[in-house]
């Protein structure tokens, strides 16, 4: 990114970081954190519909989502919230997996692109150091359970 960060962007990278703190969404992501599909039928066997579980996949997923878009739309400074930011490609790698099936159930072939695209930054950023960097990363979440 060519352009320097400013004092807007840190407002916002902190203001994010203050809604993470919000007690439901907190709930959301201390369980999400344990979610471990690979299949969209997983997904729903882990997240009924209408199920306090399904509340908090869509919560974390839309949340980064949201971030995502301001990533992408240019409104957030790429570097600076990668520098930082970890979680949402903590979440990309938890639902890449179901992304395909995601898309065709909801016959939405832009389903989490904003997420996808802005993970697809951070891991050229983390592989910035150490080409294996996000391979190691990778393997570290998925064996949380």
């Amino acid at each position: 990114m060519d352009q320097q960060a400013t004092y807007d962007d840190v407002k916002l990278v902190l203001q994010l970081y203050e809604m993470r703190r919000e007690e439901k969404l907190r709930e959301a992501r201390k369980w999400f954190a344990k979610f471990n599909a690979r299949t969209w039928a997983e997904k729903n066997e882990l997240c009924p519909p209408g199920s306090d579980q399904d509340a908090f996949f869509r919560m974390v997923v839309t949340y980064w989502e949201m971030v995502a878009s301001f990533i992408t739309a240019g409104v957030l400074h790429q570097e600076l919230f990668l520098q930082s930011g970890q979680e949402l490609l903590f979440v990309w790698v938890k639902i890449s997996d179901i992304l395909p099936e995601w898309r065709t159930a909801y016959a939405n072939p832009n389903a989490m692109a904003n997420l996808e695209k802005a993970s697809k930054a951070a891991i050229e950023f983390m592989n910035r150091g150490n080409p294996k960097a996000f391979e190691a990363f990778t393997a570290r979440v998925r064996g949380i359970r």
